[in-house]
């Protein structure tokens, strides 16, 4: 009997599962955690951060979201944003990285960080408002 590709490599003991999955829900919220929170006005606490180049911001974006292109983030640029808030990076989906690139540098900066799950690309397919001038097209632009 032959060992079905799915568990060709064994599944982890249950406390190492706790500790990665923690883990990854400490670096990633999704697009139904953050749109619910948005529309309850529960936004103490967080930031939401378009990590793309101003176009892509200026063509569709989450509402509320700030843009800080990730190519921009130096001290100087980040010195007036507020390193008690948790901000959350977002960009056009899971084929694009600037989310984790703004991530990144922000970490570096010394800003606590999550990365939204699926970018503006998931969030628009699960039917969420968008800001913006709608232009067709949505595309990585970082």
């Amino acid at each position: 009997m032959t060992t079905a590709r799915t568990l060709a490599v064994p599944a982890p003991a249950p406390d190492a599962a706790v500790k990665y999955f923690g883990a990854e829900l400490g670096f990633e919220v999704d697009p139904d955690d953050l749109v619910r929170d948005l529309e309850a006005g529960r936004t103490d606490g967080y930031a939401v951060v378009e990590t793309r180049a101003p176009e892509a911001f200026a063509r569709a974006r989450i509402p509320g979201a700030i843009n800080l292109p990730y190519r921009d983030l130096t001290p100087e640029s980040t010195a007036h944003l507020d390193k008690t808030l948790v901000y959350v990076c977002y960009c056009e989906s899971t084929q694009c990285n600037a989310a984790t690139k703004g991530a990144l540098k922000l970490a570096e900066l010394g800003f606590q960080v999550k990365r939204l799950s699926g970018g503006i690309t998931a969030w628009i397919a699960a039917g969420y408002p968008t800001e913006g001038d709608k232009a067709p097209g949505i595309r990585c632009a970082c």
